[in-house]
């Protein structure tokens, strides 16, 4: 039989992000699925309060924190994978598809001192690959299309979708940063739909579609194939590509967009401190025609690296 994982939730309203304590109840061993760094980009500041609330429930249940758990580099908060680690020696997991993720954005940031073979996290999942949460079984299933680093985790009854799927009443996750394909994300959403329709969908994020009250994360395979608003059974490949670029090309940028993305892809850790102590994130800046100041080298650089 199946073991069933005990799963707890922890919901972070200022990024609505959703991550989650997994654990065995047989061995207390547990994971973290995307932990939240508490990042004020007003101030600059960094607080580590929701991954607090995380070790503490985990001290309270008497679980022994063996991994922290990335579904994909975030695009909308930063990650407490490190926190984690550092209070618990948890190795830090994703998918080995990273190192497409850091080859794409490490020239967007002139990041000198990052690697790209994925080596700041300790551990590179393959598709299809299987390691234990205790005697818990996991599989990880490649998810790309929101990014191309994008997993799922799959323990007993549950799978853990990232931002490929939000709740059935608010859609799809896009697909136009850089790396994204709107292609791509409705193929491993097919994927992911050919599970069990009882198989329980935890989801990384939600924003209370218009006219429900409350916040959720919650669903099933059989809810979004009946109800999913972008991609329910009947919608084809070539109307969802057609709607998801259409709907995509009308979103702003997250707002936590280029923090998340240089930390998020060194594994949660920042650029090493200057000399003066401080350690800086980069913004880099586009010149729009007409705008570029008499400085035609720096718009060129942006415009090279895609933005």
């Amino acid at each position: 039989m199946t073991a069933v994982p005990t799963i707890r939730a922890f919901f972070d309203e200022p990024t609505n992000t959703v991550s989650y304590l997994v654990s065995d109840p047989e061995t207390k061993v547990a994971a973290v699925i995307d932990p939240v760094l508490d990042y004020d980009p007003d101030a600059g500041s960094v607080d580590v309060r929701s991954v607090q609330a995380i070790l503490a429930a985990a001290r309270d249940d008497g679980l022994t924190i063996a991994w922290s758990l990335e579904t994909h580099a975030h695009a909308d908060h930063l990650s407490g994978s490190p926190f984690i680690k550092a209070h618990t020696g948890a190795r830090i997991g994703i998918g080995e598809h990273i190192r497409d993720v850091q080859r794409i954005f490490r020239p967007v940031f002139n990041a000198t001192d990052l690697r790209t073979d994925g080596s700041d996290f300790d551990h590179l999942f393959r598709d299809g690959e299987h390691f234990r949460i205790g005697s818990l079984d996991v599989r990880v299933m490649h998810t790309p299309g929101h990014t191309p680093a994008d997993v799922t985790y799959l323990v007993g009854d549950a799978a853990f979708v990232g931002d490929t799927l939000f709740m059935p009443d608010y859609g799809t996750a896009r697909a136009d940063f850089p790396g994204g394909d709107a292609r791509t994300l409705y193929r491993s959403i097919r994927k992911l739909l050919t599970l069990p329709p009882e198989t329980r969908l935890f989801l990384c994020h939600d924003y209370k579609a218009p006219g429900r009250t409350q916040f959720a994360w919650e669903t099933t395979v059989g809810a979004q194939r009946e109800r999913n608003v972008h991609v329910h059974d009947g919608v084809g490949e070539d109307a969802f590509v057609a709607m998801r670029e259409a709907r995509d090309a009308t979103l702003s940028a997250p707002r936590l967009l280029l923090p998340s993305i240089q930390v998020n892809i060194r594994g949660g850790r920042f650029p090493e401190a200057e000399a003066n102590g401080v350690h800086y994130l980069t913004i880099p800046v586009t010149f729009r025609p007409g705008a570029d100041l008499g400085q035609p080298a720096a718009r060129d650089t942006a415009r090279a690296a895609g933005l």
